[in-house]
């Protein structure tokens, strides 16, 4: 019994690798789902997400023109 290449190896042995992949899969996802309980977001009164932080306002409009002279980068 040949298991070393994944084109020679028997059926039991693909079993094994599916098997694995897997159970890796859904710890994946599990470590996913429970990091993602905690955004860091308020949740109101509905249970709906409302977004925190700082409002940033938008300026006033800037006209940019050029100088004339070519920059060399």
């Amino acid at each position: 019994m040949n298991n070393s290449s994944l084109t020679s190896a028997d059926r039991a042995t693909h079993v094994k690798i599916v098997a694995v992949s897997l159970i890796a899969g859904m710890l994946v996802i599990g470590v996913g789902i429970a990091a993602r309980s905690d955004l860091g977001v308020a949740t109101g009164a509905k249970g709906q997400l409302e977004a925190t932080g700082p409002i940033i306002k938008v300026g006033k409009p800037t006209a940019i023109t050029s100088s004339g002279t070519s920059a060399v980068r």
